[in-house]
């Protein structure tokens, strides 16, 4: 007598699902880099809220050699000073936010000619930052643009290297924002005046030094801002540990997912 369900086929074995692609660790920012970035993170944000307080203390922009109290400015924030929390000191001090901003220059200029020497020696300028004959095509910035904008951010090996929007923002950052501050700052102080009156003949009067300084504080604060972004959007733990160790978690691409 046959058992029952002695006609019944073995159930088919289920698939074995592949195994996880390897975590991929990458050497991605030299030692000068990771310094210079830190170091220069703070320098840049004390000597951005000093010099806020430095600006409190006459809230107006002018062009030339203008700048007495009833010369017409370009730019007014009468009325509107800028707030304590934004500001060091605190509360109102024109000498100490000075003071502040005079020692922290040294930090931004000394380690900024530093950073270049080493960048140019090391060739990270010529072989990281130095866009190419197709990154700067509209269509490749277009591109990039609109990656960005629907949070598209590189995977692979594209992931290692700066794309076309970050060696434009870097090289104007580093090649012609923080230069010009430093020289529009130096205009400002009547004793390199003296002994470099070219200064003033370059911007064209201590006032109009003044402008384009805060015009350049104002534009590296934007970029600030949109690298922060940038950083919270694509993973802040493998961008800001990269940054830190020097060590970057590779994005797996189409291919090794």
């Amino acid at each position: 007598m046959d058992q029952a369900g002695s006609n019944t086929e073995p159930a088919a074995a289920e698939p074995i699902p592949p195994p996880a692609p390897a975590r991929r660790i990458a050497y991605r920012h030299r030692l000068p880099t990771r310094v210079w970035h830190w170091l220069n993170a703070l320098t840049v944000f004390v000597m951005l809220m000093s010099g806020l307080m430095i600006f409190n203390a006459h809230p107006h922009l002018y062009w030339g050699q203008y700048g007495a109290n009833f010369d017409h400015p370009w730019l007014s924030f009468h009325g509107r000073p800028i707030p304590g929390w934004a500001t060091i000191p605190s509360t109102y001090n024109l000498a100490a936010a000075r003071r502040w901003h005079l020692a922290f220059a040294w930090l931004l200029v000394v380690p900024l000619v530093l950073f270049l020497a080493t960048s140019l020696i090391n060739r990270h300028v010529q072989g990281d930052l130095k866009p190419t004959t197709d990154e700067v095509k509209p269509s490749h910035v277009w591109r990039d643009v609109r990656d960005h904008a629907r949070l598209r951010f590189p995977t692979g090996d594209a992931a290692l290297r700066y794309n076309i929007l970050q060696k434009l923002s870097y090289v104007v950052v580093i090649f012609l924002l923080l230069p010009v501050m430093v020289l529009t700052g130096l205009a400002m102080s009547p004793a390199m005046d003296a002994a470099w009156p070219w200064l003033l003949d370059l911007f064209v009067g201590r006032q109009s030094a003044r402008s384009i300084h805060f015009i350049c504080a104002m534009l590296l604060l934007a970029f600030i801002l949109v690298h922060l972004l940038m950083v919270l959007l694509a993973g802040p733990i493998n961008e800001i540990g990269s940054m830190i160790t020097g060590r970057f978690r590779v994005p797996p691409d189409g291919d090794e997912a």
